[in-house]
């Protein structure tokens, strides 16, 4: 495939996409204990997916 057939296509599949709607802000003051289980779960995920 064509540098400018993948651009193209590229450029067409992000229209395609809808957002998902959600914007978040996140306060620590204000986090309960699932926020903040949630919150461990992702740092050890990003720990795990570094080693590799």
């Amino acid at each position: 495939m064509g540098k400018d057939k993948r651009a193209r296509r590229q450029a067409q599949n992000k229209q395609n996409m809808a957002p998902d709607g959600r914007d978040v802000e996140f306060s620590q003051e204000l986090a309960d204990s699932n926020d903040l289980q949630a919150q461990e779960r992702a740092a050890a995920a990003s720990k795990r997916a570094r080693q590799k």
